[in-house]
């Protein structure tokens, strides 16, 4: 596989066809500019994990994707060089190298192999660069640039060049400028970083220099690593494996134990934001699509590991069956129509849902939503904590001092909204949030609301009368009220919508495993058996 920095390329004009008539298949993010970033694998399907570094939504540069290749997670990564410094491109450099210590950091948690590979625009030590002082002022160099970059290591990543070549002048990177080429004038900026148990496996690494030489090449030359194949690894006698485990047990059981969330997550809402944004290239078995399954599953995964709930129950809705906000506001939800390929998904996504030791929830007559307020009543009554994963702004109207809404973000983060986040985006307390729903109108339920009534002053009226009921009973809006009851009753989530039995669950990784395999998404299934693997 290879990792791709500079594509200098939009999405559009990305030549996928070339790279597959080579054998190849790829993910990738464009940029008209100087960035873009993409995955290639021979031979297989890279399976898009992020197309964005977490940690700042207002940041559109191209500088990061994420795909798991053969049971791999791979990190390919342009940073940005920083230059001129001091100065706000700086200041940027700095922030983007925090915020992939961060991530770095969460995806060694998670326990799966990682490899983060990609032009890091920093030289690590003096023995990295060339003997000049014609950069000491630049960016690469600067003392907080090393030491974002030591953090990282420290982490516990191994960098694969340096480790097996400790002594040598290794450099990737030659200026076009001063003749630097022929001078050996180089630096050392492309790196690739191994988790600890990929580390184990490495075999070689090193740079193609010559590259460097060929008539209109890059400045930089390719730097690689090859891997040793996994083996298994032989079970320790049962005498010794057992005796120390169960003393643990034992210990643990006897002390304090902290209590876990109840995870419950918006199905439909993950599946249709997974569908849009995946290749529709992706299928499984007798071609069938599976960018849904494939982003849905990897979202799941991600959130058990970061997680760690004691259940985990996933909400859907019927399609095929009205619920009584279409009997009672015809308008509710209407122009809505789906692909078919989205269709089939949904339909088989609570399979993989059940491979996992997960639950669903689904009946006629009732929404997600209705399942999410269900679950949250439930577990809030028997002194719980609860996290609700949705997509849908309606659910801030289940926040409160037990229960926090995961709502996704750019780049794959996830917003932790509680009740001071609920009153800091709308102005009003979770429990007003249907009101406020009412007055102000949801577009995408085709809810109209209260005319020539927008956010602010929906929020407004909340605020200053407590309720929409107070607001009806003190005279205001009397020709409306009937329709802002019914927007009301809409926007109110059920929470007696029937529910399966909740208890404490033990995921079944391998039957998850077995399933992505019998689909034939052998990415998935990999990276299932190397996180079960990991846990063993």
């Amino acid at each position: 596989m290879a990792c791709l920095q500079e594509l200098k390329s939009t999405d559009a004009d990305f030549p996928i066809s070339a790279i597959r008539r080579a054998g190849y298949d790829a993910v990738w993010r464009g940029e008209k500019t100087w960035n873009g970033v993409a995955i290639l694998a021979r031979g297989r399907t890279p399976v898009r994990t992020r197309s964005e570094l977490p940690g700042d939504a207002k940041d559109t540069q191209s500088r990061y994707i994420e795909a798991a290749v053969g049971g791999v997670l791979i990190g390919c990564l342009y940073a940005p060089n920083g230059n001129p410094q001091p100065g706000p491109k700086f200041a940027y450099k700095l922030a983007w190298l925090e915020r992939l210590n961060r991530h770095a950091k969460s995806l060694l948690d998670e326990g799966v192999p990682v490899v983060l590979a990609g032009d890091y625009n920093v030289v690590p030590t003096p023995f990295d660069i060339y003997d000049t002082h014609s950069y000491d002022k630049d960016a690469l160099v600067q003392p907080k640039s090393r030491a974002a970059f030591q953090r990282l290591l420290a982490q516990g990543w191994t960098d694969a060049i340096r480790t097996l070549h400790p002594d040598d002048r290794i450099y990737t990177y030659w200026d076009y400028m001063r003749n630097r080429w022929p001078r050996d004038a180089g630096l050392r900026l492309d790196h690739l970083l191994l988790s600890p148990d990929l580390a184990k496996r490495l075999a070689a690494s090193g740079v193609d220099r010559a590259v460097r030489g060929e008539p209109n090449a890059s400045d930089h030359a390719p730097a690689w690593v090859e891997l040793r194949a996994m083996t298994t690894r032989r079970k320790a006698p049962a005498k010794r494996a057992r005796v120390a485990p169960r003393t643990a047990t034992r210990r643990a059981a006897s002390g304090p134990s902290p209590r876990r969330p109840l995870l419950v997550i918006d199905g439909d809402s993950f599946a249709h934001r997974a569908y849009h944004a995946l290749p529709k290239t992706i299928r499984r078995d007798r071609n069938q699509p599976a960018g849904a399954i494939l982003g849905f599953a990897n979202m799941l995964l991600r959130l058990h590991r970061a997680e760690q709930p004691r259940a985990v129950l996933v909400a859907w809705d019927t399609l095929e069956a009205p619920t009584y906000r279409h009997e009672a506001f015809a308008d509710y939800q209407g122009g809505r129509e789906f692909d078919d390929d989205i269709v089939e998904q949904l339909a088989v996504i609570p399979d993989f849902v059940r491979a996992c030791g997960f639950a669903n929830a689904k009946a006629p007559g009732y929404e997600a939503d209705d399942f999410l307020a269900a679950a949250v009543a439930r577990e809030e009554k028997r002194g719980g904590t609860a996290l609700v994963a949705s997509g849908d702004r309606d659910t801030f109207q289940l926040a409160s001092d037990r229960t926090t809404i995961l709502y996704p973000q750019r780049g794959g983060e996830m917003a932790r909204i509680d009740p001071g986040e609920v009153r800091k985006r709308y102005g009003v307390d979770p429990k007003q949030v249907p009101d406020f729903i009412a007055l102000r109108g949801d577009p995408s339920d085709r809810i109209p609301g209260l005319p020539g009534v927008g956010a602010v002053g929906a929020a407004d009226l909340v605020r200053r009368y407590g309720s929409l009921e107070a607001l009806l009973a003190a005279g205001r809006y009397a020709g409306h009220a009937e329709r802002l009851r019914l927007f009301r009753a809409i926007a109110t989530m059920d929470p007696k919508a029937p529910l399966p039995v909740l208890r404490d669950q033990a995921p079944r990784w391998p039957e998850a495993a077995a399933l992505a395999r019998k689909w034939r998404l052998v990415n998935l299934a990999e990276r299932i058996e190397a996180m079960a693997a990991s846990h063993a």
